[in-house]
């Protein structure tokens, strides 16, 4: 390893104070989303920080008062060496009333050698590390010949896509890491997306009259919508019973891929049949999937088992899928990102990690969703490596160690280094 760069590293221990307090900083901000709209001071103060460090900035509203913020370090010979982007989102968890925190969420304080607050592991504790890199790196002087792209996004624990929205915008690199909660692991991750499925009559129906649609003689070819929603219910169990015995992805638990009926709406009050019944479903797919490739199998597998239906197959069910927002469109979608462990950036991360822990890196899948597949949906080869573990991660007195944190910012500190000193020709 570089003299100097062992010179750096030796320097995120020694200035531990300035991390955690940068750590505290980040959390002190309340950021939580639901409700969002929150987020404008804490980007300014990215903002301020990186722009310190040399960085051009680029801020725009995807939300009203939720910006992002990218931070662009050009480097010295951008066209020879190799480019990075690091990503994380600054908005966090909610925090609902009745939980029994030892302290306020966002006063954040040190205790048992963690940093306790909403945000510790994910992810401000991400964040802040490799804010804290770039800061080492820039007081030592060091010139970096490739380009360095810094984003902090807004949105995503509601599903609101800042990240997409920066990859809309052109920003592009040789590879990029989201320094979100892994607990250290180099990920890829499944895949999420919501949709609606809706069943609706034609005519409308007094409650009277269900007699006559159910009992011989009635004469009268109606349904109530909400029992015709019970066999598409019943045809998404079987789905996912089929995708469990069907499909499988290394570092998934069998049945990981799942279709979750999470919300059901229907009817307008006791004095009518159901003339419209709403699903709202939740679907978990492996990283060697898309989520049009799911939609379109369970559209597929749906709308066979309604042309089945004396009644669904002229009243077919419709189906509406992803969003924007959680917020604002009841949707979202999070792309999966499949991760090549041969793919340069990969490798050089892995061992940039095990020479500085002395531990074996660990290449495997987040359980859960980052942003990460949207970048990976944008071509830019991809991985999730950040501090915080998911036992954390949206806890009451969430809290990230500090051994873990210096640990990361090490590792990031040092891959940042060696990657953007990398040529674009090897």
């Amino acid at each position: 390893m570089d003299k100097n760069l062992s010179i750096l590293i030796k320097q995120v221990v020694d200035r531990k104070e300035e991390l955690i307090d940068l750590v505290k900083d980040l959390i002190s901000y309340k950021t939580p989303a639901p409700p969002a709209r929150n987020t404008k001071d804490a980007q300014e103060f990215v903002a301020g920080f990186m722009k310190n460090l040399g960085f051009t900035i680029d801020t725009w509203d995807v939300y009203p008062n939720d910006p992002n913020v990218v931070g662009v370090l050009e480097g010295t010979d951008s066209e020879n060496y190799k480019s990075l982007i690091i990503n994380g989102h600054i908005d966090v968890a909610e925090v609902d009333e009745a939980e029994q925190w030892e302290v306020d969420p966002f006063t954040p304080v040190v205790k048992n050698n963690a940093i306790i607050g909403r945000g510790a592991a994910d992810m401000k504790g991400g964040l802040a590390g490799a804010m804290f890199a770039f800061q080492l790196l820039h007081d030592a002087g060091v010139k970096l010949p490739g380009d360095i792209i810094f984003q902090s996004v807004i949105g995503e624990e509601v599903g609101e896509a800042g990240t997409w929205e920066c990859c809309k915008r052109g920003y592009k690199a040789d590879f990029a890491v989201v320094v979100d909660t892994s607990d250290l692991h180099i990920q890829g991750q499944g895949g999420v997306i919501t949709g609606w499925i809706t069943v609706k009559s034609e005519k409308t129906f007094h409650d009277a009259t269900r007699r006559s649609m159910i009992h011989a003689g009635g004469g009268l070819s109606g349904a109530s919508a909400i029992e015709k929603m019970m066999k598409v219910i019943e045809g998404l169990q079987e789905l996912e019973r089929h995708w469990a015995v069907t499909k499988s992805y290394p570092g998934f638990l069998p049945g990981t891929n799942t279709i979750n009926p999470a919300v059901i709406e229907g009817g307008r009050h006791a004095a009518f049949i159901a003339d419209e019944c709403r699903l709202w479903i939740t679907v978990h797919y492996y990283p060697d999937e898309s989520h049009e490739q799911v939609a379109t199998e369970i559209e597929e597998h749906i709308l066979g088992i309604a042309k089945a239906d004396l009644w669904l197959r002229d009243n077919l069910p419709t189906f509406e899928w992803g969003g924007t927002s959680m917020i604002e469109d009841r949707g979202e979608i999070f792309p999966s990102l499949e991760i090549d462990p041969n793919h340069a950036g990969v490798k050089l991360l892995a061992s940039t990690h095990e020479h500085i822990s002395k531990q074996h890196a660990i290449i495997d899948v987040s359980p859960t969703v980052t942003d990460g597949g949207w970048l990976g949906e944008a071509g830019i080869p991809t991985v999730i490596y950040g501090p915080g573990d998911l036992n954390n991660a949206h806890a009451v007195n969430e809290q990230v160690s500090i051994e873990q944190l210096l640990e990361y910012t090490k590792v990031i500190l040092a891959f940042i280094y060696e990657w953007s000193f990398t040529k674009k020709s090897s």
